[in-house]
């Protein structure tokens, strides 16, 4: 398969996508562009670090990604192994969906006929990782929620004409994905990676800043305060070992000045505090910037927080 050579992009819209933060990520990793090292994203979402790192890091050795979202990790698989039919599936779900663009009843009817077939779970992997990427680019922001059943329950989008394939990024994405190993496990288990040459990179599911914040439902199990904690328990064995990481979370400090878990649990780490900005608000006026956390073992890193 010929493609033109060109910069991969995440094939997904993500809530909390990394887009925005690269620089300041970029500012923390201890290794230049012409290194050899294994990268680890035992969190991968839609992939935004792993892209970058991939387009910017030419020499890396090794690269895995994991993700506890299995229809998640199925799209990645796909993509990597069949990324033709793939296309096929999603050229066809774009045609069937927006030939409908002036008539919004039936196309709701479309958008929640292909929701339901996702939630059944009844179609080969190339199909149902298709219609994940269907329900992903016409669903309400991108966002991806599930109920404790791991059934899909976001409403329909209001874009008018939104584009569900994009062939050339996908073909790209697949040769990038040739060298990645991929893996549906328990954040924990990417441990049999680390060493002293490991660059390990978290964006778990954020400390919800409110009740009504709560966006971190990417799987049926809830990533609670003890997830957060088991997690942070994982990066002091990284960093016994020697690994280098840096993880992502939200500021609940930012929100609540007398709330203190995180810079608690991280104390005795680098903790700098990153403007991000807020896009998922069904209210646009409470969409706007906040501050997000980059904590990290980097030794080499002056704190400037």
């Amino acid at each position: 398969m010929k493609i033109n050579k060109t910069i991969a992009k995440p094939f997904l819209k993500w809530a909390g996508g990394k887009t925005q933060l690269l620089s300041e990520i970029d500012k923390k990793i201890n290794y230049s562009r012409d290194e050899s090292f294994t990268y680890i994203e035992p969190f991968v979402g839609s992939g935004a670090v792993l892209f970058w790192m991939l387009n910017n890091y030419p020499n890396i050795k090794k690269v895995v990604i994991n993700d506890v979202n299995t229809d998640l990790i199925n799209c990645y698989w796909t993509i990597k192994n069949d990324v033709l039919g793939m296309v096929y599936f999603l050229q066809e779900l774009e045609k069937e969906y927006n030939i409908l663009t002036n008539n919004p009843e039936k196309r709701k009817l479309v958008y929640y006929d292909k929701r339901t077939l996702f939630n059944r779970r009844i179609s080969n992997q190339i199909e149902q990782s298709a219609l994940f990427i269907f329900l992903n680019r016409t669903c309400f922001n991108g966002l991806y929620r599930v109920n404790r059943k791991n059934e899909f329950n976001v409403p329909q989008g209001s874009y008018k004409k939104p584009q569900i394939c994009n062939s050339d990024n996908l073909k790209i994405v697949s040769e990038m994905l040739q060298k990645v190993e991929i893996l549906n496990r328990d954040f924990s288990e990417t441990i049999e990676f680390a060493n002293k040459n490991s660059f390990f990179y978290f964006d778990p599911p954020y400390k919800p800043l409110s009740e009504t914040s709560n966006f971190n439902s990417y799987s049926k199990d809830e990533f609670d305060d003890s997830e957060q904690i088991r997690l942070k328990e994982f990066c002091d064995q990284l960093d016994v070992l020697g690994s280098q990481w840096i993880l992502s979370n939200s500021d609940v400090k930012g929100k609540n000045p007398d709330n203190n878990f995180f810079d608690d649990l991280f104390k005795n780490y680098h903790i700098n505090r990153v403007l991000a900005k807020r896009s998922i608000n069904a209210n646009p006026d409470k969409r706007g910037q906040l501050t997000e956390l980059l904590i990290t073992n980097n030794k080499n890193w002056i704190n400037n927080k």
